[in-house]
């Protein structure tokens, strides 16, 4: 079915407008300006680093690689967009604007960075300007007024059906990622080589990805962020960790699967009942459900998962109460999802600021909010064998709550992790990935 993204999006400028309007209600300004963001230089070196657009520019306009450009709106008039397109022969410029945003917007082509102050607002006073510091430019310094900043910020949570059709789009594109990496994985290929194949079956290089893919075989998974790509295929082959995503109009996915080489082994079984769990994880994404009590009720699983594989020799609860838990799924079950990977306003506690603590018992959860219709989370539990981890809890005196053979087992598999995109509703959870999955597994047969 086509997608009809052009008057999807007209209702999202509406609603954009509508969250604009009482932002600068609340901050008392007259107009929302928005840096697209600048080229960062390397020290001593005339090389650049990557670009990264300001998110909150790419929530209005699906531009990515458009630095040194702003947004304008002044409440009751038409938006616009000051678009840099220089002249210069030792790069490719923008092209010329168009696609289902310019209709919308009053454009104006700058050669120069400087022309923008011509075009921008008079008074800068009178503008919340929503930004990093290096998009200064002559009186318009961003001032992130920490009443728009919060309103806009925590508004994002609840994505527009534009916004969720553009993130059903990086989903399609992660899954050819994912199945060329696992079918490349199969194949005996190391971890630079799969990193490869995902790229070109997404068509996005590690620029354009949304965060740096983590492609970990064998003990690897055992490092949450592993990203040092070997260039060897280890020997044996045990297992295969991939956390990646794609980007669709600056609109991530976030997926993770884990894989065992050997699909008889004792792993295979434990991937499977981590997979299991995580698939009722994720229907539990419903509106009025306190993220926090999801994640803990996700240690719980977990660690029931570890005692019937004889992981742990106490129970579930006990491993939560002890801490022993930590040692095993050290990381929150997830995070919201959208213009940015982990994306903002995880902690606030309402839209004029605040902040809801994490539990103690876990210290890197990134969201704990209640969920509300339209929030995108991901859900990744995860059940990993870190060296460092387990001798902490050796040390605290929790040893003899963990079966140190069975653990020797599982060490060289290095861990596992299961992620999925999940869609808060007014009824069920809407899980993004896996059904891209089944019917890209269709598609191949």
């Amino acid at each position: 079915m086509t997608v009809d993204f052009a008057a999807l999006y007209s209702s999202h400028l509406v609603e954009l407008k509508r969250r604009a309007d009482e932002a600068l209600q609340r901050g008392g300004f007259d107009h929302l300006v928005i840096p697209s963001g600048t080229q960062h230089w390397q020290v001593f070196d005339d090389r650049d680093y990557p670009y990264a657009v300001n998110p909150q520019f790419k929530h209005w306009l699906p531009l990515t690689k458009l630095p040194y450009s702003w947004l304008v709106y002044t409440p009751g008039k038409k938006p616009q967009a000051i678009y840099y397109q220089p002249r210069d022969y030792w790069h490719v410029v923008p092209a010329a604007p168009s696609g289902w945003w310019v209709e919308h917007f009053d454009i104006h082509v700058i050669r120069k960075p400087e022309d923008a102050i011509a075009l921008l607002p008079k008074d800068a006073s009178r503008c919340a300007i929503v930004g990093e510091a290096p998009s200064t430019l002559g009186a318009f310094a961003p001032n992130n007024p920490e009443a728009v900043v919060n309103y806009l910020e925590y508004q994002r949570s609840y994505k527009t059906p534009y916004e969720v059709a553009l993130m059903r789009e990086a989903q399609k594109l992660a899954i050819k990622g994912h199945r060329a990496a696992e079918a490349a994985f199969r194949g005996g290929a190391g971890e630079f080589a799969i990193h490869m194949a995902y790229c070109a079956a997404v068509g996005q290089d590690a620029n354009e990805l949304p965060y740096g893919n983590i492609i970990a075989l064998n003990e690897h998974g055992a490092v949450l962020h592993y990203t040092d790509l070997g260039q060897h295929a280890p020997t044996p082959l045990r297992s295969f960790l991939i956390d990646a995503g794609a980007s669709f109009h600056g609109y991530a996915a976030d997926i993770t699967r884990t894989y065992a080489y050997d699909a008889a082994s004792d792993f295979q079984q434990l991937i499977d009942a981590v997979d299991k769990a995580q698939t009722a994880m994720g229907q539990q994404v419903r509106d009025g459900v306190d993220y926090k009590q999801l994640h803990l009720d996700a240690a719980l699983t977990l660690m029931g998962i570890l005692r019937d594989f004889d992981v742990i020799t106490c129970d579930a609860q006990s491993a939560v109460e002890s801490g022993v838990s930590f040692a095993f799924f050290p990381h929150g079950v997830g995070h919201q999802l959208g213009l940015q990977v982990h994306d903002v306003a995880g902690f606030a506690a309402s839209d004029r600021g605040g902040r809801i603590e994490r539990p103690a018992t876990a210290p890197a959860l990134r969201l704990t909010r209640v969920l509300e219709p339209g929030m995108v989370v991901t859900i990744e539990p995860g059940l990993y064998f870190i060296d460092m981890l387990l001798e902490d809890a050796k040390a605290k005196g929790l040893g003899n709550q963990i079966n140190w053979k069975r653990v020797d087992e599982f060490r060289p598999f290095g861990g596992i992790r299961i992620e999925d995109n999940v869609l808060c509703t007014t009824g069920e959870a809407e899980n993004l990935t896996r059904p891209v999955f089944l019917s890209q597994a269709g598609a191949a047969a």
